[in-house]
């Protein structure tokens, strides 16, 4: 049941990271830090709101960051995060109070589908909960007298609360200096709950942490994917191998160019994104796509790819044919399938084997080919 809203706190100015603009707005993985943020929990099964809190001067970079997302129109920020928040609760509030919220720093933008179930599921029993981790660093003051750090727990974000409690809790506080919305409920008198959070939700605030995000946002969710397509030899002079004219004593029979190599590694691709294969996006009962140049299938699958905010990062294919030759023409492969999907030459494998005369490919009827594609989304 979707009855929980997200509101997503985003006013910082990012001052400490020393960029240009606010850090929220900086790119991580190929798209605005914000927008990895925000969509996470339009993602999620029982997210039915999110709404975001902006800083002054902030409106054309956070269009830019949200373009084509389905979100209500930001709202205004205050002089400290405490108001920007409450501000935002009252933006909730005037649209429909929802039962439950989660409010969560926009420059977190690596939290998990898990971490937001497990504070979720702490507000069937309880007012409020939030993410935390055990400190498991050995702490000492700046004098260097250790600090025992039994039961001490790393605050972190979504921390969620029953509406109706963190909105009365935040109105009461109005003018305190509170460290978070954990701290604004609790001296309301409302217990807040501990569930485990994630290393890898960590808060963007150097460039250090920035770098360290780019790592895990790339290599978070690596994918393989694989293809197998066989085509018959046909009248002709020719054939296509890797978006590559090779000159033969026969065709193939195809409704496209046949190329066996582009449309095996253009299923492997769709295979490692579940998004079905050649067939479903180039059916070739449509006319349009007779004769078609395979590298346009290749390109599509890796612009599908990138519209998630992934990319391929390597290819492998293998040509199973007596003839014609690959050897000869592999650097020219190479070179036009990694330019088709932005890869350098040692990140496209092409290889050729016979079947030792066994088979349609040893009998000289056709050809065929297979492909492994590896894709990372973040």
């Amino acid at each position: 049941m979707r009855e929980a809203a997200a509101l997503i706190v985003a006013g910082g100015a990012g001052t400490r990271l020393g960029a240009e603009i606010p850090k929220q707005y900086l790119a991580l993985a190929g798209r605005p830090l914000i927008r990895s943020t925000i969509e996470a929990f339009l993602k999620h099964r029982s997210i039915s709101r999110v709404q975001v809190v902006i800083g002054a001067g902030q409106r054309e970079h956070y269009e830019q960051a949200v373009a084509g997302l389905d979100l209500p129109p930001p709202i205004d920020g205050g002089a400290t995060r405490q108001d920007s928040v409450r501000n935002g609760l009252e933006a909730l509030a005037a649209a429909g109070a929802p039962s439950q919220v989660l409010i969560h720093d926009a420059a977190r933008p690596l939290v998990s589908e898990a971490v937001i179930d497990r504070v979720l599921g702490a507000l069937a029993s309880h007012e409020g909960a939030i993410a935390a981790l055990p400190v498991a660093d050995t702490l000492r003051r700046e004098d260097g007298t250790p600090v025992d750090r039994t039961g001490v727990w790393r605050a972190q974000t979504p921390q969620g609360f029953r509406f109706a409690t963190i909105l009365a809790a935040h109105r009461a506080a109005i003018g305190l200096a509170l460290t978070d919305d954990a701290a604004v409920a609790e001296r309301a008198g409302h217990h807040v709950e501990l569930v485990l959070g994630d290393a890898a939700n960590l808060k963007v605030t150097t460039m250090e942490d920035l770098a360290f995000a780019e790592r895990l946002a790339t290599l978070n969710d690596i994918r393989m994917g694989s293809g197998f397509d066989v085509h018959t030899f046909g009248p002709g002079d020719h054939v296509w191998l890797g978006g590559v004219r090779i000159p033969h004593d026969h065709g193939v029979v195809a409704h496209s160019d046949g190329d066996v190599a582009l449309h095996a590694l253009t299923d492997a691709i769709l295979g490692a994104i579940g998004d079905g294969d050649i067939g479903t996006h180039f059916p070739p009962s449509d006319m349009k796509w007779k004769n078609a140049a395979s590298d346009q299938f290749l390109a599509h699958a890796n612009d599908l790819v990138r519209a998630r905010g992934g990319r391929v990062v390597h290819v492998d294919i293998t040509v199973l044919a007596e003839a014609p030759k690959v050897g000869p023409h592999r650097a020219a492969m190479v070179e036009k399938i990694g330019g088709i999907l932005g890869l350098p030459a040692d990140r496209v494998s092409i290889k050729a084997t016979t079947t030792e005369g066994m088979g349609f490919t040893g009998r000289r009827e056709g050809l065929a080919a297979q492909a492994v594609a590896t894709v990372r989304l973040p």
